[in-house]
């Protein structure tokens, strides 16, 4: 089995191809820990078949748990699933993740100069970029000088001043253990409103700690933006369809975009999140 490192803007992952392969191993908390712990990843994710999309995605966090949406997993196994060469739609692919169906466009991808199979071939052709369609959003509550709304997974964002000065430590995990999210708890977002756009710091619960980007974690932020008030741009829709855009930099440093239709004062359709999905290596596995 080949083991394949994903990582999303800063977001790493281990990617298993799952089609006709035994997998309940790879489903175990300890062999989930393990593999993160050992190739120092934000996750594991299973590509697998399903009767009526193109695949399905499984994500795990680095504490075994799983159960919840990832995004910026989502564009990576989406990016994994063209690298496989499974067949898409004028290369759009509908997979089920852990909050039902999703769909995702491939705008760019690398040069793949040695076949199916074969790493991208240079430094700077290793890249896809990819649009994926989030979930509805309906409900943001305000709460603990914030806002709290669930993405796919559960987020919890506060606008803050300088948050490049901020010891996550000290200001997003209390958050993240509150009683007001309790017993499930809630990744916490801290998000500066810049002149360039929303610089966005994400705790991850699962991780307990900082990621370099979370993909569900810029969709809450530019959702909250929102419904705080906080401008974004006009989006390219029709006027009967008067969609919201946020440019948004995660901690790597990589911009990526945020754009949806609002249904309500708390309401969201058409959610989509784009950004970069690169694959760094790939590996042997044992099973």
């Amino acid at each position: 089995m080949k083991l394949y490192y994903f990582t999303g803007a800063g977001n790493n992952f281990v990617v298993l191809d799952g089609r006709g392969v035994d997998m309940a191993a790879f489903r175990e908390t300890a062999r989930i820990q393990a593999l993160c712990r050992e190739y120092r990843t934000d996750g594991l994710m299973i590509l697998d078949t399903d009767p009526e999309l193109d695949f399905s995605m499984e994500f795990y966090n680095p504490d075994g748990s799983g159960g919840m949406m990832c995004g910026n997993g989502g564009r990576c196994i989406a990016a994994f699933a063209d690298y496989l060469g499974i067949p898409s739609r004028d290369d759009v692919y509908r997979f089920r993740a852990p909050d039902g169906p999703h769909v995702a466009t491939i705008l760019e991808r690398p040069s793949l100069t040695d076949g199916p199979g074969a790493c991208p071939a240079g430094p700077d052709s290793n890249g896809w970029t990819v649009r994926l369609q989030m979930k509805d959003v309906q409900g943001v509550t305000h709460m603990l000088g914030g806002w709290f709304l669930d993405t796919g997974t559960r987020h919890f964002v506060q606008f803050v001043p300088r948050v490049d000065s901020l010891d996550m430590d000290v200001e997003a995990k209390p958050l993240r253990w509150d009683a007001a999210f309790a017993p499930v708890g809630a990744n916490v977002n801290l998000v500066e409103v810049a002149p360039d756009g929303l610089h966005v710091r994400t705790y991850e619960k699962g991780v307990e700690g900082e990621t370099l980007a979370c993909g569900t974690g810029l969709t809450a932020s530019a959702l909250a933006a929102w419904v705080a008030g906080i401008p974004g741009r006009a989006g390219n829709d029709s006027p009967d369809r008067p969609s919201q855009c946020y440019r948004l930099q995660c901690r790597r440093g990589d911009w990526l975009q945020v754009d949806f239709v609002p249904t309500g004062p708390e309401s969201f359709k058409e959610v989509f999140l784009t950004g970069p999905a690169e694959l760094l290596r790939i590996t042997d596995l044992a099973v």
